[in-house]
Parts: structure tokens; sequence; C-alpha cells
């Protein structure tokens, strides 16, 4: 179903389905597709029913950027504090839609994931790609620094030396050396992503939903903060998960030597 202009969206059981739909510009991102995924992914992580997140594109591509094409509006005149207001409110605000998520987020990336699309992926919890796809910092042709979190992610996925060179040169990386460098959990056959996603989806929704996500926290923001803040939340994150339903089951089910039905609760 539609969830907007240039984004569908579908249920499958427990998984969701965020499919960007502008197959002819590669999945360029404009605002109102922005703000679908935004909406989709704040619903995900309030909805009980939904327990995991795939994200993906439509035809050859996954995602080729923010849409350049979209003009400002006849005669405006850009004053001081537009483009920082534009970039917070824009790209850095889809970015940290898919980090502060609830619920576990894959990307499926089926093509070419440039730009604001890179940085989208590798916001993902986990990163699928097709053999055929490449991610490309395409910032820097365009005489731009990288925007929506792309220097805070890449540097904490690779390190600051090869976050530079990507930045740096711009240059596409194919998906078999994306892997290599651990920008990619899985590559895997073009004809298989979908299918593979789906099975990695359906084992994070039949897992403790409320621990994926307090876990999720806890590596998101264990490159920002000092040990003892680390430790003090991960003390806490322990604290509620032990509460949930599903902690109690996953004991239960040790001491009953059986495999735990957890409920996402």
């Amino acid at each position: 179903m539609s969830a907007g202009p240039g984004v569908r969206s579908r249920d499958e059981g427990a998984v969701r389905w965020i499919v960007l739909d502008r197959p002819r510009t590669l999945n360029a991102i404009t605002a109102e597709m922005r703000e679908a995924v935004v909406a989709l992914l704040a619903g995900a992580s309030a909805d009980p029913e939904v327990r995991a997140v795939v994200l993906t594109g439509a035809g050859d591509g996954f995602c080729s950027g923010a849409d350049l094409r979209v003009s400002r509006a006849p005669g405006a005149e850009r004053v001081a504090g537009d483009v920082a207001r534009t970039i917070r409110d824009g790209a850095q605000r889809l970015i940290a839609a898919v980090l502060e998520c609830e619920k576990p987020v894959i990307a499926a990336v089926n093509g070419t994931a440039a730009g604001l699309g890179a940085h989208l992926a590798l916001a993902c919890d986990l990163v699928l790609a097709a053999r055929e796809a490449r991610f490309i910092e395409v910032f820097v042709r365009r005489g731009l620094v990288p925007d929506g979190g792309g220097a805070y992610l890449l540097t904490r996925l690779v390190g600051p030396q090869r976050a530079k060179e990507l930045m740096f040169f711009g240059d596409a990386v194919p998906a078999a050396e994306a892997e290599r460098l651990g920008l990619v959990n899985r590559v895997v056959p073009g004809d298989e992503l979908e299918a593979t996603a789906r099975e990695w989806a359906t084992r994070l929704a039949g897992g403790p939903t409320r621990t994926l996500a307090l876990t999720k926290q806890l590596v998101n923001a264990a490159l920002d903060g000092d040990r003892a803040s680390a430790f003090a939340a991960e003390a806490t994150a322990q604290e509620i998960t032990m509460t949930t339903g599903d902690a109690r089951e996953g004991v239960t089910a040790f001491v009953e030597r059986r495999k735990p039905e957890f409920r996402g609760r």
C-alpha cells in the first residue's frame, strides 16, 4: 500500500516493509518521502505488533540520495541559518529516525546507494546487499561535505582513515568491497536479496523485542561516552529487560530445555 508519494509500505506478519518507490530517479528522496519514512518508523516503534523493519528500494536502485532537482521557490533568497536548519530538519532527522527506531531495521540494498541513500542504509542495524549494489559518498563530487550523519556513521563503521578515503575520493564501492570494509553484513545474489531479508527479519521478529531495542541503544551509544556511562546504561537496560515477559520466558525455556517463544513483551 502507498504510505505517501514515492513510498510503499506493507506489514507481513510482524515485519514492516518500507519500499522507496521512485525507480526512475533511483529512488531519490523528496521531502514527502522523508516524512513518510519517518512516520512509518515511528509507527513501527509504537506498534507492538511490528517487531522488525525492512527498508529497501524499488527497481534498480536503493536510493540515489536527496533529490537535488527539487528547487527552491522562484525568487527565494537563502539567509544565514537556512541550510543548517534544512539539514537538521531533513537529512539528519531521517537518519535519526532509523537510529532511534525501537525495532531492528534491516537495509536490503538492491542497487546503488549514494549520498544520503548510502547513509540511510548504513544507519540501519543490519545491511544486506545484492551483488550488484554499490555505495558512493557522492558529496565531494558536488563540492559538498557529507550530511545525513555520514562522518558520524562511517567513522564508527570503518575508522577515520578509511572514512576519509571514501569521502575524499567519492569512488563507487562495490558490494563485495563494502562487505570487506565492514559496511555490509552479507552480500547475496540479487534474486535472493528479498528472501534473505525476509528470513533475517522473521528471525528478529521472533526475538525478545524489548531486549533487541535496548541492545540497539547500548551499541549505538557505545562510542559516544566513557566506560562509566556505558556501564551505567548497561545496568539500567538489564534492569528494564528483567521485568519483561520475554525474559521470564527465556529463563523458563532454559530451565525446561526448550526453545523460547518470545512475544515481544
